[in-house]
């Protein structure tokens, strides 16, 4: 299973479908912290950018799970004994990727977006949502991707649409029906993300399991 994560993690570096995603994170990046945040609003920029590349990071699950065809898919399941291996090993691959794209994101934030140097707290949850992020985007790509979608136009639709519930629902009442970024984005802004990110986070991870545990028994029964 590690030789074919690395396997597909190359084959989407070579086929440079990763550009399609780091040149639109770097674009995202440059806007997010044009600007410095100011002092006090350390763990809101830091969310931000989080949320914010949820998308991006579905996207490049996506692109990453659709670089093999379907018969190399299939000798790949026969080779590490199995389609649940070859399952697994595909999100190995986009979490890897994922959190890389994730790690310079926060990276970045750190280095360019902030005014002040934010505490050890701030600090600590800006790495859980980006892990989060990192969840939500694997799972919302994963369900997209060729395997389980195979019209592009709807696949894609379907990208946008589940990332746009997350902000819709997430900023209502009842924002525990999905993963809720916009209730992360709230909990920043309002300086209670501290507080109030193990709640959040037990919902987020929840939901993300859930997501990927649907792709898991979807891509069990197809090929």
């Amino acid at each position: 299973m590690i030789a074919l994560v690395a396997f597909r993690v190359a084959a989407y570096v070579r086929s440079h479908r990763v550009f399609q995603a780091l040149l639109p994170l770097l674009v995202l990046i440059s806007i997010l912290h044009a600007g410095r945040a100011p002092r006090g609003a350390e763990a809101a920029a830091l969310t931000d950018s989080a949320v914010l590349v949820i998308p991006l990071l579905a996207w490049a699950t996506r692109g990453l799970l659709d670089t093999e065809p379907d018969e190399q898919r299939a000798i790949s399941a026969t080779g590490v004994g199995g389609r649940p291996r070859e399952v697994a090993a595909g999100l190995l691959a986009a979490l890897v990727t994922c959190a890389a794209f994730a790690a310079l994101t926060l990276g970045s934030g750190l280095a360019l977006g902030l005014s002040a140097t934010p505490s050890r707290e701030v600090v600590a949850a800006a790495v859980v949502v980006h892990a989060l992020a990192v969840l939500a985007g694997v799972a919302l790509g994963a369900l997209t991707s060729r395997p389980l979608m195979p019209s592009p136009a709807y696949s894609i639709m379907a990208l946008v649409a589940g990332f746009l519930t997350m902000l819709l629902v997430g900023a209502s009442p009842v924002y525990w029906l999905t993963v809720p970024v916009t209730a992360w984005m709230k909990a920043a802004g309002a300086g209670r993300l501290v507080s109030e990110l193990p709640g959040l986070a037990a919902v987020s991870l929840v939901w993300c399991l859930a997501g990927l545990t649907v792709y898991w028994c979807l891509r069990r029964s197809r090929p």
